[in-house]
């Protein structure tokens, strides 16, 4: 939509012309990225870099099916006991989920096993926090470095003004990088920040489901009552997706 009313308004052979300017370009982007730069430890900023890619992957999370795996689970633990889950738990792609269910087979004590589970989530969080404030610093910081390019670019435009024919070029010049600034706070960095927040929010809830499950099996509840517990960490109309697993299957 931007660039639709870019070429709009300029033309399609303009475009470069009247939007590209390297030294606005230079401040703004330079300046942002620089600025960020400082703020962070050169691995955390390197990292930060690299979560722009989880923007465009859909995260491979699925509350529904991992609660039908906490049931399936717990039946098997109710017909075989806790020991049995040794072997499910070699099966197990998820590390947290594993981790967890071999603490259990351990026989570890219940709080234990909670306090260590959500010590692990605290620092998943952590990290995933971490690259969220690199995308915040850096979208507060373009607006920033552009309004700097704008008042650099004011003070050279008024100490030419004898020229009045300069006026409006370099007028436009000096908004530019507050154009740069607003595209790359509003266009890239806010989004990307939402998308992290979000994929954060929908992975921590998968992981309290498993805390909970885990927790249930280990105090010996009922499948069923396990699935109505982990049921309402899901919206209405995804309690369905659940319905169909075997839940208190065995009496």
């Amino acid at each position: 939509m931007m660039l639709y009313g870019i070429i709009d308004g300029a033309g399609i052979n303009n475009l470069v012309k009247e939007y590209w300017n390297f030294p606005s370009a230079i401040i703004t982007f330079g300046g942002a990225f620089a600025a960020t730069l400082t703020s962070y430890s050169l691995a955390d900023y390197i990292s930060g870099l690299k979560s722009f890619a989880l923007v465009f992957k859909a995260p491979a999370i699925n509350t529904a099916e991992m609660i039908r795996k906490i049931i399936d689970l717990s039946n098997v633990a109710r017909k075989e006991g806790l020991l049995s889950l040794e072997e499910a738990a070699a099966d197990m792609d998820d590390a947290f989920l594993k981790k967890g269910i071999l603490l259990m087979v351990d026989g570890t004590d219940p709080e234990l096993v909670r306090a260590i589970m959500e010590t692990e989530l605290v620092s998943i969080e952590g990290r995933h926090k971490n690259c969220i404030s690199f995308w915040d610093t850096l979208g507060a910081m373009g607006p920033a470095w552009g309004m700097i390019g704008t008042l650099i670019g004011l003070v050279d435009m008024l100490y030419h003004m004898d020229n009045v024919a300069t006026l409006g070029p370099a007028m436009a010049v000096a908004l530019i990088t507050t154009f740069y600034g607003s595209v790359l706070a509003n266009a890239i960095c806010t989004p990307v920040s939402n998308k992290l927040k979000a994929d954060n929010a929908v992975e921590m809830m998968l992981k309290e489901v498993m805390i909970e499950g885990l927790l249930s099996i280990q105090a010996g509840e009922n499948p069923r009552v396990i699935e109505e517990k982990l049921k309402s960490f899901l919206a209405p109309q995804e309690r369905e997706a659940v319905s169909g697993s075997d839940a208190g299957g065995e009496e």
